[in-house]
This record gives C-alpha cells, sequence and structure tokens, in this order.
C-alpha cells in the first residue's frame, strides 16, 4: 500500500469537492440572470449539494465495512463526472437540481471514503492528519474563488467554470487506479457495533453541535457574492483570503490541538467565529477583510475538529460515525439554503419598500442576514463551553 499516494490523492479529490463549492458561489449571479431564477430558487439550488452530500455519507459509511474505501472513491469519481456534465448541460431549474444533487453525491462520498481511510492509516495521529487533510477543502476554495474570478473578469461563462474542475477529476482517478487500500484495522468494524455507538449521549450532542458549525462555515461561504457583494470588499478576495488563511492554520494545527485538546479548539472557535460574523455584518469597505480574517480563524478547525473527535472520543462508531458526523453537518446546511436565501429575499424587500436605492437594499439585506447567521456560532459558545467545564466527567 502506498499512504504517500492514497493521501495526496484523497486531497485531490477534495480539492475537485472545494472547487464545487467556490465556483458554484462565484456563478449564483450569472445563473439567476440566466434561468430568472430568485434567491430563494438559488438557495434550492445550494442545497442540493449539501443535500446529496449526507445521503452519500449515510448510505456508504453503513456500506464503508462491507466494500472499503476503494469502491466508494471510484462511485465519487464517477458522481464527480456525471455532476459536472450534467450541470454544464442543464437547461434551467430542475436540471441544476438534479447535476447539483449528483455533485454532491460525489463530495459525500470523498468525506465517506477518505476520513476513515486516513484514521485507518495513521492510527496514532487522527486528529492531526485529518486537519492536514481538510487544509485542502479551504486550499480547494482558495483555487476555485481564484479560478472563478479570473475567468468571470475575462467574460468566460459558467459553464467554461465548471469544466474546468472535470481536469483535477481525472488526476483523482488516475492517481487511485490499481492502487491497494487499507483495511479497517484501525477502526471497530463491525457495523452492529457501530451502530449501537450512535446512540451515545455524546454522540447525539456532537452531532447536533455539527449542524451549527457546518452552517456557520459554509452557509456563510456559499452566499458570500449575495452577502458581501456591496459591502465594497470583492466578495471572492474574502472568500480567498478566508480560505487561505483556513488551509495554513490547518496544516499546522498539530500543536494547537495539543495544547488546547480538541474541546478547547471547539470552544475558542464558536466566540471567535461569532465576532467574525458579527463585524461582517457591521463592516464596509477595507473592514470587512479584517471582520473575515476573524471569522476565518473561528471557523478554520470546525470541521476537521468534529470528525477528528468521532475518532477519537468515539472510536465505537467507527467509519460510519465519521460519516454521519460529516452528513449530519452538511444535511443541516442543506436545510438552511432556501432559509438564507429567503432572509436575502425579505430583507432586500424591506429596504426597498424604505425608499432605498437597490444597491443600499442589497448591502442592507445582506447585512441582517449575516446578523442572523450569527446566532449559529453564538449557540456553539455555550454548547462548547459546557463540554469544555465538564469534559474530565463526560470524556473519561
Amino acid at each position: 500500500m502506498n499512504q504517500s499516494r492514497l493521501f495526496n490523492a484523497s486531497c485531490i479529490a477534495l480539492i475537485v469537492t472545494a472547487m464545487t463549492f467556490a465556483i458554484r458561489a462565484g456563478i449564483l449571479g450569472q445563473l439567476g440572470v440566466e434561468f430568472n431564477l430568485s434567491d430563494t430558487e438559488l438557495g434550492w439550488v445550494n442545497s442540493m449539494a449539501f443535500f446529496g452530500f449526507p445521503v452519500a455519507t449515510i448510505l456508504l459509511g453503513l456500506l464503508y465495512n462491507t466494500i472499503g474505501p476503494q469502491k466508494i472513491m471510484w462511485i465519487a469519481f464517477i458522481s464527480h463526472v456525471l455532476g459536472l456534465v450534467l450541470t454544464i448541460f442543464a437547461g434551467g431549474f430542475w436540471g441544476l437540481l438534479i447535476s447539483t444533487f449528483f455533485i454532491g453525491f460525489a463530495n459525500g462520498a470523498v468525506e465517506a471514503g477518505c476520513n476513515p481511510m486516513i484514521a485507518n492509516m495513521y492510527p496514532s495521529n487522527q486528529t492531526t492528519m485529518l486537519n492536514k487533510f481538510h487544509v485542502w477543502f479551504p486550499g480547494g476554495i482558495v483555487i476555485g474563488s481564484l479560478v472563478s474570478k479570473f475567468m468571470t473578469d475575462a467574460s468566460m461563462g459558467w459553464q467554461m467554470q465548471i469544466a474546468v474542475m472535470i481536469i483535477p477529476t481525472i488526476i483523482y482517478g488516475m492517481m487511485i487506479l490499481g492502487q491497494k487500500f487499507p483495511e479497517s484495522d484501525n477502526l471497530e468494524s463491525n457495523t452492529g457495533e457501530n451502530i449501537k455507538a450512535l446512540f451515545s449521549p455524546l454522540f447525539i450532542f456532537m452531532m447536533l453541535c455539527m449542524t451549527l458549525t457546518a452552517t456557520t462555515e459554509l452557509g456563510t461561504q456559499q452566499w458570500i457574492e449575495k452577502l458581501l457583494g456591496n459591502a465594497g470588499a470583492s466578495p471572492m478576495l474574502v472568500l480567498a483570503m478566508v480560505t487561505g488563511l483556513m488551509a495554513v492554520g490547518r496544516y499546522f494545527a498539530g500543536p494547537i490541538i495539543h495544547r488546547l485538546n480538541p474541546v478547547g479548539v471547539l470552544w475558542a472557535s464558536s466566540i471567535i467565529a461569532t465576532i467574525g460574523i458579527v463585524l461582517m455584518s457591521l463592516s464596509t469597505g477595507p473592514m470587512v477583510y479584517l471582520a473575515a480574517i476573524l471569522f476565518a480563524i473561528g471557523v478554520m478547525y470546525f470541521w476537521p475538529t468534529m470528525i477528528g473527535f468521532t475518532g477519537e472520543y468515539l472510536p465505537k462508531t467507527g467509519a460510519l460515525g465519521m460519516s454521519l458526523m460529516g452528513g449530519a453537518g452538511m444535511f443541516a446546511t442543506s436545510l438552511w439554503q432556501p432559509v438564507i436565501g429567503g432572509w436575502l429575499d425579505t430583507e432586500r424587500a424591506k429596504a426597498l419598500a424604505s425608499g432605498v436605492t437597490a444597491e443600499a437594499a442589497e448591502l442592507a439585506a445582506g447585512q441582517a442576514t449575516l446578523d442572523n447567521i450569527a446566532f449559529f456560532p453564538a449557540i456553539l459558545i455555550i454548547a462548547f463551553g459546557i463540554l469544555f467545564f465538564f469534559r474530565k466527567r463526560i470524556l473519561e
């Protein structure tokens, strides 16, 4: 088994996953104009990516012990190709819904296959290696957001932006071709025992928290163009900066996690994320970039640390537990997508009714929606604070 090659292939697959988020965020406006879609309808299109993800993680998490990571990675590859091609040829709202679901399913398959595979390959260093793997989610968003900005500025259509992602998809497919994959030696591989362990109060508590951490991070990033489009800063540059900082933070996560422990990291992250989102809702011009830096520091460790926490403190849940943890986050984010779109529509209508200009209405809608999103990490301050202060009793 070539551990390095499998790890690198996993990272490229995650780059594709991230690019689908970034480029979709960059072309939302184009899709709305071309197909005459409201923000609420665009929210439903977005939700299919987040809904397809948990469908894949639940289904493939249950099948991981039976079919293994190799077949799951090929399912991800085929679904990515299918979703991207269908998106390019989509003719309207329903075409976008179906194609975006396949992309979401592919993204979920990447997580369902790679997270437990990496945990099995690096049993004594799970959280650190999972953070290094998840460097490439924000890293891929940096790549995708810069590609989208460059291609949009060059007047290249949204179809070409989607087509670009087929290139790294083919690369990771070639990298896994003919490779030997690890067995489930370091995780509980009895599916019946995995299912029993899911009913642990700690797992249920963390899964509920995951719905809030994921929506805080991904809900904000997916709507960055609409939230900050009139705040006096470039939304795609903000996205590139935020995700670039997240990538660096995750790469050097090891010492921070060992010093604070995963629970301390999660609690501190929720505090900083809340402050960052509130500041973004109040800022215009260059101050938006400063607020976005705080937001990036707040959310950078959420996703991989939640997955790593599951592997370290809830090992009996096995690959299924890790898959369901990610699935819960994406499913919740899918439910909130049309709600966030609805907030934007409602707040814009309110602002226009008050007699302000269209540009001012867009700014007001984005700021009010950010205020609403800030409630998600604010709840986590309480939840993770309780877990932090009672961690010895709960985790030992």
